[in-house]
């Protein structure tokens, strides 16, 4: 199987972030509504058949099952094509700190990756998990997936801002270099063999996704204020939902973003930059 030299990997990030930065609005728009889309899918697909099982009895196993699946939402974005704000994180910076782009356009496309990401996230949490009631459905009367949801919900929401950054740092190291690896085959199976195991590895470890988090806590506050949560709420079959929307944008969602951003401009973009810098 062939593959590509880092400084060849690079110059195709610098591509990537060329074209992210060049896209018309009609484009921008479609290929950011789809990158979170298909995160959301990959997390709905998740909860499904990992988070259900609980992780004070199942341990490490019931991690690894969650962050087995989790990454299919990836492998849409890279084999697909769409436009992800962590991928764009490395590379926009590449493109820019290349001369390629201005400060202006990688703005410009970050910021438009980050809302688009979030208008698709949204959708898949309201129409496709929620809305169908997927997320109600019951296992012996207890709604297992809807419990499952509230908790990881409750849980992100109640990380310290410094935790969450830091989560965010590590989360998207490993999103770009998978992204990055998966830029040196030129085949199917390479790219998704590259593309598994580092975002199989942050979701595993507990690392922080800002665009999967635009998926899961949004969902676990639309489940948890449902009335027929609510009632097993009050009939002490459930956990009540703990957080709102505020602690969602101020306690995860911000931190994160801004780990996100180290993570993937710094430790990936910047970094390879400077090991295949080749002046003196």
């Amino acid at each position: 199987m062939a593959t590509l030299s880092s400084a060849q990997i690079l110059e195709a990030t610098v591509n990537m972030g060329v074209s992210k930065a060049s896209q018309n609005l009609i484009s921008r728009i479609a290929n950011t509504v789809l990158a979170g889309m298909y995160i959301a899918i990959g997390g709905f697909l998740a909860i499904r058949v990992g988070l259900v099982l609980p992780w004070e009895s199942w341990g490490a196993v019931g991690k690894l099952i969650f962050g087995a699946v989790f990454p299919l939402g990836l492998m849409l974005v890279v084999l697909c094509g769409a436009d992800l704000f962590t991928g764009s994180c490395m590379t926009l910076t590449t493109a820019k700190l290349r001369g390629q782009i201005s400060v202006g356009q990688s703005f410009l496309a970050g910021s438009a990756a980050w809302v688009g990401n979030f208008v698709g996230a949204l959708f898949v949490a309201y129409v496709i998990a929620f809305s169908s009631g997927l997320i109600f459905e019951s296992a012996g009367g207890t709604l297992p997936w809807a419990k499952s949801i509230v908790n990881l919900t409750n849980a992100k929401c109640s990380l310290d801002w410094m935790s969450a950054f830091i989560r965010g740092v590590g989360c998207n190291w490993l999103v770009c270099l998978a992204v990055f690896a998966a830029a040196a085959s030129t085949e199917v199976i390479g790219k998704v063999v590259a593309l598994w195991f580092p975002t199989m590895a942050f979701v595993a470890l507990g690392m922080e996704h800002c665009i999967a988090n635009m998926f899961f806590i949004p969902l676990g506050i639309f489940t948890g204020t449902d009335a027929r949560y609510l009632a097993l709420v009050n009939a002490g079959e459930a956990k009540a939902l703990a957080v709102g929307w505020s602690d969602f944008f101020i306690n995860n969602l911000v931190p994160v973003t801004l780990g996100n951003i180290v993570g993937g401009a710094v430790l990936v973009g910047i970094l390879y930059l400077l090991a295949n810098h080749k002046d003196k």
